[in-house]
Formats: structure tokens, sequence, C-alpha cells
């Protein structure tokens, strides 16, 4: 018997979830930001979810840049409890 769309798309979410190499992210974005991220995606030739990626990836060596690696700071910035 053949699957029906629901089950198909379940089995190709499971078959996603058994890698660490990417998470799912689901949220909405104001209209401005869905707007601007549009204009760069397009204006850089990229998805909009590499732009997403590549402005976050971007954002986080700007932070690591500032950070020492000793400071409290850091493993704040990681979430690592002392």
């Amino acid at each position: 018997m053949a699957k029906t769309v629901l089950e198909r798309q379940q089995d190709y979410c499971n078959r996603r979830k058994r890698t660490d190499s990417e998470r799912r992210l689901s949220t909405w974005l104001a209209t401005p930001a869905h707007c601007a991220l549009k204009r760069l995606a397009r204006h850089h030739g990229m998805t909009r979810r590499a732009m997403i990626e590549q402005l976050l990836i971007s954002a986080d060596d700007k932070v690591l840049a500032k950070l020492d690696i000793d400071a409290p700071e850091w493993d704040r910035y990681f979430g690592v409890k002392a």
C-alpha cells in the first residue's frame, strides 16, 4: 500500500533527525526582517537558509574574536557553569 503524504513527510523528517550536522529551526519573523532577508539573499545570490547561516556565523565569529578563552565571559557565552 502506498504511503500517504503525511507518512512520507514523517519518514523524511525522521531521516533528517538522525544527523548532527543540521538542526531544524521553525520561527516567525517580523515582516521587515523577512523582507530584508529576501533582499539580502537575492543580492548575494544565495538561498534564505544560506543567508541566515552566513549572518549567524559571522555574528558569532565577531563575538568570539572579542572574548578571551580564559575569561568568565567565554564560559557565559557558551553557557558553561563554573
